[in-house]
């Protein structure tokens, strides 16, 4: 195994978790909902924003935690449970990535999941709550795509703001501007 790895490929590992997930669902469908999908993931991506930024990553796991423990008691698939899995999608993707650049020695040292453990985590999750509601494959499909759609471009601009000009990175580098 890689001590690291790109961005890119943790993101695809965690892509191809989520939908090795979906091939062992139940092939029902979402009962009818009553609440605008797209705009239910883009609350949750502001919200899940808001979060992070308050009580980072740490605050966001327990705080999904709790949602999961809530939400799943219903006895219906609903906007509230939609919400918990959109975040626990988009939190899972980013915390992913960000450990993929870390070396292995690195994150053992400091007690951080692999990404890969991270995927398969959210994998087991979705799979659950997705057998619990007898929601099929093609729906939790459409409900990865809503996500990326209308959450993730919410969640990763607050997560990482676009760098003004001759503003450092996070490598210290002041940019192209600073070095003329």
């Amino acid at each position: 195994m890689r001590s690291g790895g790109s961005g890119l490929g943790s993101g695809l590992a965690a892509a191809a978790m989520f939908m090795v997930a979906l091939v062992a669902l139940p092939q029902a469908s979402f009962a009818k909902d009553d609440w605008g999908r797209a705009a239910n993931i883009k609350d949750a991506a502001t919200r899940l924003a808001d979060l992070h930024r308050r009580q980072g990553s740490q605050g966001v796991l327990k705080f999904l935690d709790a949602c999961y423990r809530t939400q799943t008691l219903a006895s219906k698939y609903s906007a509230g449970l939609e919400s918990c899995m959109a975040q626990d999608y988009m939190h899972s993707q980013v915390l992913a990535q960000i450990y993929a650049r870390i070396p292995q020695a690195e994150r053992v040292r400091m007690g951080t999941p692999a990404p890969e453990d991270i995927a398969r985590a959210m994998g087991q999750r979705f799979v659950a709550t997705f057998r619990q509601y007898k929601i099929s494959t093609k729906e939790a499909e459409k409900f990865k795509k809503l996500v990326d759609v209308n959450g993730m471009p919410i969640f990763l601009k607050s997560v990482f703001p676009p760098r003004k000009p001759g503003e450092p990175d996070s490598e210290g580098d002041a940019g192209a501007a600073s070095k003329n």
